[in-house]
């Protein structure tokens, strides 16, 4: 155990040897990694007049069928108009279905309909595709450095809400 600790704070002190330029290379590839990302599932959100908020909206709901209100608010750390704005025109178009709590009748509980997990499986297999074909161009090493780093980024409450999704079913 000490070794690892010993080699955890020789790796740590080489990263904090980085340059500024190092450190701009890297949000630079943070920046265009994101726009490619974030691109085909644009495309295919601008011809439905929805915006990225509507993506991670679906994408909640389909992690975790039945998640409150509340708590997609917390995952998505938006204002609760601008969610309001989001889900209502969700459930409007048919996409999303909310269902009175099953313990407590004051929440509304969140489910995706059949056109909405349609929707949610087009715009991630789109996502899926580019990380798939990424993680196996650089091996299973850097894959799990990569999510080392963005873990590492994350402000605790964040990386907690995102330990929390690990312990859902991941054949969603």
């Amino acid at each position: 155990m000490q070794d690892k600790a010993r080699i955890q704070a020789m790796v740590g002190e080489d990263l904090l040897f980085l340059t500024d330029d190092q450190l701009r290379r890297g949000i630079e590839a943070m920046f265009f990694a994101y726009r490619a990302f974030t691109a085909d599932p644009d495309m295919i959100l601008a011809n439905l007049d929805y915006g990225r908020a509507h993506h991670r909206a679906l994408h909640f709901i389909n992690r975790d069928p039945g998640l409150t209100v509340t708590s997609l608010l917390a995952v998505l750390g938006v204002t609760k108009q601008s969610l309001n704005r989001v889900l209502r025109t969700l459930i409007d178009d048919g996409l999303v279905d909310s269902r009175i709590g099953r313990r407590d009748r004051r929440e509304r509980q969140l489910y995706l309909t059949a056109n909405g997990t349609q929707l949610e499986r087009r715009l991630s297999e789109a996502q899926r595709a580019r990380m798939r074909a990424a993680y196996r161009s650089v091996g299973p090493q850097a894959v799990s450095g990569f999510r080392q780093v963005l873990e590492a980024m994350m402000d605790p409450e964040t990386r907690g809400q995102y330990q929390a999704l690990k312990d859902l079913p991941d054949d969603r």
